[in-house]
């Protein structure tokens, strides 16, 4: 565990944990790992290499590896990126001529030499039978040589990777930060949570654990530490008992409960009692997890506790012995009566539900009285919902200033999304205002501050993680709605992939529109060049891993939008290959090197999910330059044969739709500060106290003190 933990600490905080080593001189370890940190678009602060450098050479190698591997799996280079035809982005032919030499090459030495002509005018052909095609036809040593020598460039990427404390203190700093998170964590988070929680069992707990799912985890850590859980609903109980099931906690799949000691049941059953006890209207919880309960009673063995009763009234609720109407369902009988009154006094007891019903209470008051209640109680209970639920009614009210013929995009937990046309009637203006005042004085209020705030100004645009459930594990990704500049002459993207058992064919595609997400082209392996664009070739199979690559000249493409797109066309799933991932480079043409350099990578976000078509960003043409906005779809698409020319419609709608949406970002939060008198800069001013620093990474020195948050702690952004 503590390997992994090492491996974990790195990647989540740029910071290489201090071990327990002998000293020694270790000082020119030090300046090779420095060297070789350079290459992937890394450098070593001083407080690193000093630490370094005091190891023995041994120690000091040992680190420097381990940190080192874990860099390289970071960006994706720790595998060795072949290209199919080894020149690329030089010498890719013409589709047709590709695949015409292809059959050539195919008939050449057989009876049927010289009749390449006349089979291709006699129907299809099967490409995949071509034993040119879909495999690469030279090895790596043979495409490394075949490419000039890379040239590093100011423009290239530098994350400063630095020294931290020990091993114990930065799992555990890691440990707070994640089950502190105001923010819906992803299933990736949460198995960094899971173990960090096993491995920080005995150290100081965190006082509050926002997150219902987070909670489970910790609880779970609690109940094996002889601890109390904390719970204060009958869900809670739930997510603990999957916890320590191995299960899953955001309780979106089915959970194969363990059969538990004894002493574990009696702390379930216990804890169940007294909520329900205190509180019996929880009951109405039950019902919306019933087959849960039901399976998870056979473990429990509830009637083995009959001292226990309040905790035997859930499972008859389950059953269905006994009835438990929940919150939203004695709201809609309030509504339906006519009874709005006892709708807001029930809502107002549930600040969080409130806050998510008012559209629909402010659409339904039949007049300015009505509405005027709805924007007071809202007021009123505001102080008591988490910060991230406040930030997403302001983002909601921004988009409800809206004009005919917006639309409404919807995103679910896995990615998959869909736009529909907004037929929902306006707001009143009066309450819109109102509203966004209110959640604009409540953000204020709990935002922590400084005298001065250090903005880096790229920043700005980069969106408030309101949830993290859709956003993929990776390098370099920032939340959905987030847009940063690209600089560079070209972006190169590439996607890699492993397959697992079966021959697995994934497709890196681009479409191509104009500003008006229309008149669209594509490149993929039906077109391998076109106007700025070329591929690098169509691989089928990847036994050891495959790479395909799509280089786009920025300025000699005349379209407006590009979009990326990673399709399952036969095989395995996202879910399913061994290892996959997309990402993106940019870099000068006169840099040459080979096809994959991970000086020049931006982003490195994983394949996961159910979905078979990937739509991770999207790259806009604007005024000064272009964009990325991030986006992080994943698309059902077909089961299989998915093209980009197959989801042209489907891809642009939502492309446009998201991009019209108004998102919350860092922009938010400084205009608020600066307005109440934060003094806000964007480089350290001199003999300045402790600052604020936002950036993608901060400067070395800052003044002891200071505040730093970048996209590796971007959830501390969200106030509690």
């Amino acid at each position: 565990m503590p390997a992994q933990i090492f491996d974990l600490v790195v990647r989540r905080t740029w910071r290489v944990p201090r071990t327990e080593v002998s000293a020694g001189d270790a000082a020119s370890v030090a300046r090779r790992f420095d060297g070789v940190l350079l290459t992937s678009g890394f450098k070593a602060s001083g407080r690193l290499l000093g630490y370094l450098g005091g190891l023995a050479p041994q120690d000091a190698r040992l680190v420097a590896v381990r940190t080192l591997a874990v860099v390289g799996e970071a960006l994706g280079d720790h595998v060795r990126h072949n290209a199919y035809f080894k020149d690329f982005p030089a010498n890719v032919p013409d589709t047709d001529d590709f695949w015409v030499s292809a059959l050539e090459d195919a008939l050449r030495g057989t009876p049927q030499e010289g009749q390449a002509a006349e089979l291709l005018t006699r129907g299809p052909v099967d490409l995949l039978g071509l034993p040119r095609y879909g495999r690469y036809q030279h090895t790596y040593e043979e495409m490394v040589a075949a490419h000039d020598a890379f040239l590093p460039a100011l423009g290239d990427r530098r994350t400063v990777l630095d020294v931290g404390g020990t091993l114990d203190e930065e799992a555990h700093r890691l440990y707070l930060h994640l089950a502190g998170s105001t923010t819906p964590l992803s299933d990736t988070d949460l198995a960094a949570l899971t173990l960090l929680a096993g491995h920080c069992g005995g150290m100081a707990q965190p006082a509050v654990v926002p997150l219902r799912s987070a909670r489970a985890i910790v609880n779970a850590t609690h109940v094996l530490y002889g601890r109390e859980p904390e719970v204060d609903t009958v869900t809670d109980v739930l997510r603990l008992a999957c916890a320590l099931s191995g299960g899953d906690v955001t309780l979106e799949t089915a959970t194969r409960f363990r059969s538990l000691p004894r002493p574990v049941r009696r702390v379930l059953l216990g804890a169940l009692d007294r909520v329900v006890a205190a509180s019996p209207a929880k009951l109405g919880d039950v019902a919306a997890h019933r087959e849960a309960w039901k399976r998870l009673g056979e473990r429990l063995h509830p009637h083995e506790h009959g001292a226990l009763s309040s905790a035997a009234r859930v499972f008859a609720v389950a059953r269905g012995d006994e009835d438990a109407p929940s919150l939203a369902a004695r709201v809609e009988r309030s509504l339906a009566t006519g009874a709005r009154d006892d709708a807001l006094r029930l809502l107002s007891a549930s600040p969080g539900t409130l806050v998510r019903r008012v559209d629909h209470l402010l659409r339904s008051a039949s007049d300015e009285a009505e509405a005027a209640a709805v924007v007071d109680a809202v007021e009123r209970t505001l102080p008591s919902v988490s910060g991230r639920v406040v930030l997403g009614l302001r983002e909601h009210l921004e988009n409800r200033r809206r004009a005919d013929g917006d639309r409404r995009v919807f995103v679910n937990r896995q990615g998959g999304a869909w736009a529909v046309p907004d037929e929902r009637a306006g707001l009143p203006a009066d309450a819109l205002a109102a509203l966004a005042r209110a959640c604009d004085a409540e953000v204020l209020r709990r935002v922590p501050r400084q005298q001065d705030l250090v903005v880096e100004p790229d920043f700005l645009d980069v969106a408030l993680p309101l949830s993290a459930r859709a956003r993929p594990d990776g390098a370099g990704v920032l939340p959905r709605g987030s847009r940063t500049r690209v600089s560079g002459e070209l972006l190169r993207f590439f996607v890699h992939w492993r397959q697992q058992s079966a021959d697995t064919d994934l497709d890196l595609s681009c479409l191509l529109l104009d500003r008006d997400f229309a008149d669209a082209e594509h490149v993929s392996w039906t077109r391998l060049r076109g106007g700025g664009f070329v591929h690098s070739g169509d691989l089928t199979e990847a036994p050891e891993g495959a790479t395909e690559f799509v280089d786009v000249r920025l300025s000699g493409i005349r379209r407006d939008v590009v979009v990326p797109e990673v399709h399952v066309y036969s095989g395995e799933g996202f879910d399913q290959v061994a290892e996959g991932f997309f990402g993106f480079m940019t870099r000068a043409v006169a840099q040459a090197g080979l096809p994959f350099e991970p000086a020049t990578v931006r982003l490195k976000s994983d394949l996961a999910g159910s979905g078979k078509v990937a739509v991770p960003a999207a790259f806009l043409r604007a005024d000064d330059g272009w964009e990325a906005l991030w986006l992080h779809l994943n698309l059902r698409g077909r089961s299989r044969f998915n093209t980009v020319e197959g989801h042209r419609v489907t891809t642009t709608t939502l492309v446009r739709d998201i991009a019209a949406r108004r998102y919350l970002t860092v922009r938010y939060l400084v205009d608020l500060l600066r307005a109440d008198g934060v003094k806000v800069h964007h480089e350290v001013p001199q003999g300045a106290g402790p600052v604020t620093y936002l950036g993608f990474g901060a400067p070395e020195e800052l003044p002891e003190g200071s505040r730093v948050v970048t996209p590796q702690n971007l959830l501390d952004l969200v106030p509690a």
